[in-house]
Parts: structure tokens; sequence; C-alpha cells
């Protein structure tokens, strides 16, 4: 029997994007907040995002960017209904499609090369590495306990066109693996921003597009950093993201 979690109602930009989660589930950090304006989707274009979750990350790009064609693809029942309830919420029916689905069996459920740009924030961490419980929402969402890198990476390769852009965050540490894996799938790595809590510390995050069968050319961007130190007041940058 499937058990029923809690919801809180949540809002972002002073209240004009609400977002539907799960109280002890898989909840939306701030890896979904840099990926959806790194994504940078353009008008008209048609976006897939992967491992959605509650859809967080394409309500934001819809917000922003209000002509967009987003499909929203997640695993988990329980999470692809709050994805749908997200839609429905912000009135984004014509905006966002959801589709509960597997990543490793991704032509069952999109067109092949459909789309212009993927968008992904993957399970971030092995399956041995830290405390989990298989069974639990927000592990599946964080470890790869249902879809590994490699998997990942090859379910973009498959949805994205020709020259397509596919966008991912993922923990700087595991950056040399990430670029591997794009590699291997003929995914140029394009585009490349390590993101910082603040000035001082280590790098904690990447946000890496890649361009399939694109050229060797990577632009690395400035340093983003979250906070303007280590006290929590949010950056420019970071509080520009959350503004209205």
């Amino acid at each position: 029997m499937v058990r029923e979690l809690a919801v809180t109602h949540d809002t972002l930009f002073a209240g004009r994007l609400a977002c539907l989660q799960h109280r002890d589930g898989y909840r939306f950090a701030v890896d979904a907040i840099l990926l959806a304006h790194f994504a940078a989707p353009r008008p008209g274009e048609k976006v897939l995002e992967l491992c959605a979750g509650n859809g967080v990350v394409s309500l934001i790009m819809a917000y922003r960017e209000p002509r967009l064609a987003i499909t929203a693809l997640e695993l988990q029942p329980q999470l692809v209904g709050l994805l749908r309830s997200n839609v429905a919420l912000n009135h984004f029916e014509e905006r966002i499609t959801a589709v509960e689905g597997d990543c490793r069996s991704l032509a069952d459920h999109v067109v092949p090369a459909g789309f212009d740009r993927v968008v992904m924030n993957p399970p971030y961490r092995k399956v041995a590495s830290g405390r989990q419980n298989p069974d639990d929402e927000a592990a599946r969402a964080r470890h790869e306990v249902s879809l590994s890198l490699d998997e990942a990476v090859t379910a973009m390769a498959v949805a994205v066109k020709n020259r397509g852009r596919c966008v991912m965050v993922y923990p700087a540490g595991r950056l040399a693996s990430l670029v591997a894996a794009l590699k291997a799938q003929r995914l140029e790595p394009k585009r490349l921003q390590m993101v910082y809590s603040y000035p001082g510390d280590a790098g904690r995050l990447v946000l890496l597009e890649a361009v399939k069968n694109g050229g060797e050319e990577l632009a690395v961007l400035p340093p983003f950093f979250i906070y303007q130190s280590a006290g929590g007041v949010h950056s420019p940058e970071m509080a520009a993201l959350y503004a209205p």
C-alpha cells in the first residue's frame, strides 16, 4: 500500500509561483533554483525535464519564459501526482505536460531526438554513500537507487536533437565523472559555472551545459556565490534568482 504523505504549500517569487511538496519526502533545494535559471531556455523551445520530482524546475522555467512547451518526466507515482497538481495550481496546463515514466526506457514515453533542450537534476550520490532507505522518496531522488549517472546521461542523449542542449546540476566533486559520461554520449561540454556557498569556500555544485555533437570549446563562467559570506546573507546574484 502506498503511504499518503503530508503536503506543504510553498511559494516562490513573492507568492507568484506555488509549489506543493511532501513534508517528509523529497523537497526541492537551492540546486533546483540554480538549474532552472542556468538552463535559460529560449522562447518557442521544446524542453524536457528528466527526474522532475514535484516539477519545481519546470514550474520556474514556465514562469520565467511563458513561450515554452515543457514535458516533465518523473518515475515515482506520488511525485507525479504532486507535479500534476502543481501544473494545475499555477494554471500551466498549456505550458507543461507531466509524464510518469522511467528514464531508462525513455523512448517508451517521449519522442527520441524530439527536444531542443533537456534539463536534469539527477540523483547525486552513489548507492553506497550516505545513509539511505531504498524505499524512501527522498533517497530515490538523491541516490542512484533507480538511475545511475551513465543511465541519466544516456537518457538525455536519446531525448535531445542534434545540436540541442543538455543542462545539469551536479556535485563539484563528481565533475570528472560527469564530463566523462557526457563525452561518451557525444554531448560536448560548452558552458560551465562553479557554485560556491560563499567566497573562500570550496566549490559545492557545478552547472554544466553540453551540446549534442558540438565542437570542443568550453566557456567557463565567473564563479557563483550563494551567500555573501559565511553569515548567510544571499549574494546579489542569488537574490536576483528569487526576485519576482
